[in-house]
């Protein structure tokens, strides 16, 4: 994505906390269920699966660990790493305590 250029990222290294914004609303991000998320930079995330629609929040702390809400309830909290495919960023992984690590990739053509 031409959003990084000038980021030497490398595969699986956690994103710095200052790019933590920037990696996350740099495009609509695919999941490997085919669900896909779009988080925009007044805080707010949109996640659509099998045709249902999710409103939900999201912040990132000082230290870059980003956290989601979804009402009225759930909260999940994540590093987040780069995906990187011969040189490119191509997408995100979320790493949680207590959860399955999975990945999102930008949809290209954006």
């Amino acid at each position: 994505m031409d959003d990084f250029e000038g980021i030497a990222a490398v595969d699986r290294e956690r994103i710095a906390p200052f790019l933590v914004r920037r990696a996350l609303t740099a495009g609509s991000l695919v999941y490997e269920d085919g669900a896909t998320q779009v988080f925009s930079s007044d805080g707010m995330t949109t996640y659509v699966e099998d045709g249902r629609v999710s409103a939900g929040e999201w912040t990132v702390d000082e230290t870059g660990r980003f956290a989601s809400f979804w009402p009225p309830h759930y909260t999940a909290e994540y590093d987040l790493r780069w995906l990187v495919e011969d040189g490119r960023i191509v997408g995100l992984r979320f790493l949680g305590r207590d959860s399955v690590p999975f990945v999102g990739r930008y949809r290209t053509g954006e």
